[in-house]
């Protein structure tokens, strides 16, 4: 396998981060995850614009366009998807920018890095067929006055102590973040929407969440199906009475929320508008996405 580092395509294990980049040590990098359908990227055009929009917003200047990097990246993709022993497979991409050395230092710049990853499939079809856990807990999500909402950034150690509050609650349970006013804003690393037979598809206001390719797609998805779709602030008792609850991300696509808080969501089955939503991103990116999870897994 290759990976990809300031311009240069080369082994992996050699792709590698200095003790003393801010992005290590501080967590000041600005990350994109993408993944492929036979083999092709998905949306790498928006995902690069949000990555250069992240750029733009810590004031971080690279020396590769974005159609250099995305020229880079399907070499790169079309080089490991080819090493996949099984047929169907398919890939996550990573990509990154790091400032570079936390001080100043003669020659080194921004580091530029990408690499692939095989997919979880087993995580997949246990969502997929068992859906998510969510739980509230007392982490929050990161205010705005911080940094901007939109800035998708690895500064996330409020998802990794979230998670794990919300495993003590209940094991394999994911955390539902909330703002410091208890309105209803991400879940640890997907964005959450919920349905109601009499309003549609609803997700949190879009100046409260990371501006997420997949909740796009579902948009757009929605629309193709004449299912209404909305944004509008949450409490937790929305997603408590909701008939659907959906997470979505780029690895998994959407996938079902059964449990929340301890108790069922709905029928507390993977619920026909979930399966509306995933059959139709199937055919549109030309896999079946469940039946690929579970071959594959």
């Amino acid at each position: 396998m290759l990976s990809y580092l300031n311009g240069r395509l080369l082994p992996a294990y050699e792709a590698t981060i200095p003790v003393d980049d801010a992005g290590f040590m501080l967590g000041t990098t600005i990350p994109e995850q993408l993944r492929t359908f036979g083999g092709k990227l998905f949306r790498l055009d928006e995902h690069l614009a949000r990555l250069f929009r992240g750029l733009a917003i810590v004031g971080l200047e690279i020396p590769y366009s974005a159609d250099e990097l995305a020229q880079n990246a399907c070499e790169l993709v079309a080089h490991n998807h080819a090493l996949l022993a099984s047929p169907g497979d398919d890939l996550g991409l990573t990509m990154f920018v790091t400032p570079g050395p936390l001080a100043p230092s003669p020659g080194r710049g921004p580091l530029v890095c990408m690499h692939t990853r095989p997919l979880p499939w087993g995580a997949h079809v246990a969502w997929y067929d068992r859906g998510q856990d969510l739980v509230t807990t007392s982490i929050r999500q990161v205010p705005n006055d911080c940094w901007p909402v939109e800035l998708k950034c690895r500064s996330r150690m409020h998802y990794w102590l979230a998670d794990r509050a919300a495993a003590r609650i209940q094991p394999a349970a994911r955390a539902l973040m909330l703002d410091h006013d208890d309105y209803v804003t991400e879940a640890s690393s997907a964005n959450v929407l919920i349905y109601r037979r009499d309003s549609g598809l609803i997700s949190p206001p879009r100046e409260s969440i990371l501006p997420g390719i997949s909740v796009a797609m579902l948009a757009s998805l929605a629309g193709e199906l004449k299912i209404p779709f909305s944004h509008a602030k949450l409490r937790a008792a929305d997603v408590a009475t909701a008939d659907e609850v959906l997470l979505c991300s780029t690895s998994a696509c959407v996938w079902p929320v059964l449990r929340f808080n301890g108790q069922a969501v709905g029928t507390s089955q993977p619920g026909e508008v979930w399966r509306t939503l995933i059959d139709a991103w199937s055919q549109h990116v030309g896999v079946d996405i469940v039946l690929q999870a579970r071959q594959l897994a």
